[in-house]
């Protein structure tokens, strides 16, 4: 053992001699190298090190020092049972290389080496084929090397903090990326090829020096958050409001004049548009956004706000300071979730300064108290409907002519007036809302809208049957049939083939709609709250543009297992069921891990 000890490192044939020619690199620990060998994990963050030493690279390849040393070994010590490295943090130390020895680690799935001096990367990563995230942000790459195009599980990159000034064109065959951080560079464009990230969820390309966006980025349909802070934007293209599952959009200290139109991101819950350069800010831009909680534009040239603001019954957070407002729609005061509304400095007429120190809740106040002394006067028709505007009469002509919207709802009506239909004329209309009346069938006028109509809420009436009318509705895309009592959906449905997103909750379906299985475009079903007993996994895994499935309190007794195949599935809800399995326990952990449990259940 004497001898051992003297061979360990320390020793005469450890260092590299007496003399001051090398100052030696900071020692990585034997006993970490061992803790990595059992655990597949190596921590070498911040230990000043200029260079990964040799041994690092083959930590699974040479044999162990101690299998040399140790004459008798425990089960901790047991060097030939050594797990893959999988994981190897190499963060905040010095590093101006990697060596193409990282090829050496097959199995790594996580290498972080950010917060170094790197110019350039090894061309060997492109090896690590189970590679899924890399950290190289805060660096001084000025380039990557093509073979980092070839990770197919590559899913998070992380280039922020570099000195990037373009990226490979061929960055769209990273297919399963679902995050892309490439801030803080010297990027003037986007490679096209970026419309093949169809996964992405998360891309961040703020301060770099865009000065436009390219079209095709509307094709990834994952994407749920888009910064695009601090560049040169002056336009934000059309296309990207068609983004189905956006859910934050950072657009603040570019110089864009105006908002987009959103009519297709009905999930956006933020959106920053600060220290820009809009000046109006109109019906268009705010009343396709139902879920919007956050609006943020601060810092811009705004000089009115229109009264459709009413419309995002979502709304918590509301900045407009350092604008150009001289009046607000007193209305504001009736967005039921506003927390927090800033107006700072701006030229306010009717409120006074010291109003607004008083805080969101008092100036709400004051604003309420204001629509009661501009109310309706004895001959007029008071509002009925928080959604309704001040300007609504029984037939709202600029609710048809500037928001589209044809809307009759909370009137318990049994009927749709024929007026409400005469009045469209050729105005073409794409919101339909005839939620919360007694209907019993679909008005069969419905068909009149059919070549612009897309959103056509029904929900909460007592229809019992779908007619053809609805179903020759062919650019529908949100459909809402919540709360009727439907038992069944007709075949002819199959002809609505733009339909995305169905509401059928709280109806008296028995079986799964089979017509639902034959809408390619269908990205969300929710099918609560009815009885359905069973569902067929080879129809919904051939359903590729699947997202959202919900099916909580409904009568499954089981869950075929290969429901695990539907991968494209992001959300199933299967709560409230009386199958056995999966038990509470599985659900609670969320989709991907019941996804998981399913597939490790189908019989091989």
């Amino acid at each position: 053992m004497a001898a051992a000890r003297r061979a360990r490192p320390g020793g005469p044939r450890a260092g590299p001699g007496f003399g001051r020619a090398a100052e030696p690199e900071p020692p990585v620990p034997q006993g970490l190298l061992r803790a990595a060998r059992r655990s597949g994990q190596l921590n070498l963050a911040g230990r000043g090190l200029r260079d990964v030493p040799p041994h690092v690279w083959r930590i699974n390849v040479d044999t162990p020092e101690e299998a040399q040393q140790n004459l008798s070994f425990g089960a901790a010590d047991r060097w030939w049972e050594q797990t893959d490295l999988t994981k190897l943090i190499l963060a905040s130390n010095k590093l101006q290389s990697l060596s193409e020895d990282v090829q050496l680690l097959p199995a790594l799935t996580v290498l972080d080496v950010h917060d170094n001096q790197l110019t350039s990367l090894p061309s060997a990563l492109g090896q690590l084929e189970n590679l899924q995230k890399l950290d190289v942000s805060h660096n001084k790459l000025q380039s990557l090397p093509e073979e980092l195009l070839q990770l197919p599980r590559l899913r998070s990159l992380l280039l922020q903090h570099n000195e990037l000034s373009h990226l490979p064109e061929g960055l769209g065959q990273l297919l399963s990326l679902e995050e892309l951080d490439v801030s803080n560079n010297h990027l003037t464009n986007i490679p096209t090829s970026f419309a093949s990230l169809v996964n992405l969820v998360r891309l961040n390309l703020a301060c770099n020096q865009l000065k436009d966006l390219p079209e095709d980025l509307s094709a990834m349909k994952s994407l749920r958050q888009l910064d695009c802070t601090k560049n040169y934007l002056e336009t934000v293209p059309s296309k990207l409001a068609t983004m189905a599952s956006l859910e934050q959009l950072y657009l603040r200290k570019n110089k864009l004049r105006s908002l987009p139109e959103f009519p297709s991101c009905k999930l956006l819950k933020e959106l920053h548009a600060g220290e820009n350069q809009i000046e109006i800010l109109n019906a268009e831009n705010l009343k396709h956004l139902n879920s919007l909680s956050v609006l943020e534009l601060r810092d811009n040239k705004i000089k009115s706000v229109p009264e459709e603001i009413t419309l995002l019954q979502k709304l918590e957070r509301l900045d407009l300071a350092n604008n150009d407002i001289s009046r607000l729609p007193y209305t504001l005061g009736n967005l039921p979730q506003l927390k927090f509304l800033a107006l700072e400095g701006n030229p306010l007429r009717t409120i006074r300064r010291d109003l607004l120190e008083k805080g969101t809740q008092e100036l709400l106040k004051y604003l309420r108290s204001k629509i009661q002394d501009d109310g309706p006067g004895p001959s007029e028709e008071p509002p009925v409907t928080a959604m309704t505007l001040p300007s609504q009469a029984r037939v709202n002509m600029h609710a048809i002519t500037s928001l589209k919207l044809l809307e009759y709802s909370e009137k318990q009506a049994a009927e749709i007036p024929e007026e409400m239909f005469d009045a469209v004329g050729t105005n073409p209309v794409a919101t339909v809302n005839f939620s919360k009346n007694q209907l019993r069938e679909v008005p069969p006028r419905i068909v009149e809208l059919k070549d612009s109509v897309c959103d056509v809420n029904l929900g909460f009436n007592k229809i019992s049957s779908i007619s053809l009318e609805l179903c020759r509705l062919h650019k529908l895309t949100h459909l809402d049939l919540r709360n009727n009592v439907l038992t069944s959906l007709p075949k002819e449905m199959e002809a609505l083939t733009r339909l995305q997103i169905i509401n059928l909750a709280f109806n008296r379906f028995k079986a799964f709609p089979s017509v639902l299985y034959h809408l390619p475009a269908l990205e969300t079903i929710l099918l609560s709250n009815n009885q359905v007993g069973s569902i067929d996994p080879l129809q919904l895994k051939g359903m590729d543009m699947l997202g959202t499935l919900d099916l909580q309190n409904n009568d499954l007794l089981h869950v075929p297992p290969e429901l695990g195949n539907c991968e494209n599935l992001r959300t199933l809800l299967l709560e409230g069921n009386p199958f056995r399995t999966p038990r509470a326990a599985i659900l609670a952990k969320g989709t991907a891990a019941v996804l998981e449990y399913l597939r490790s259940r189908i019989p091989t």
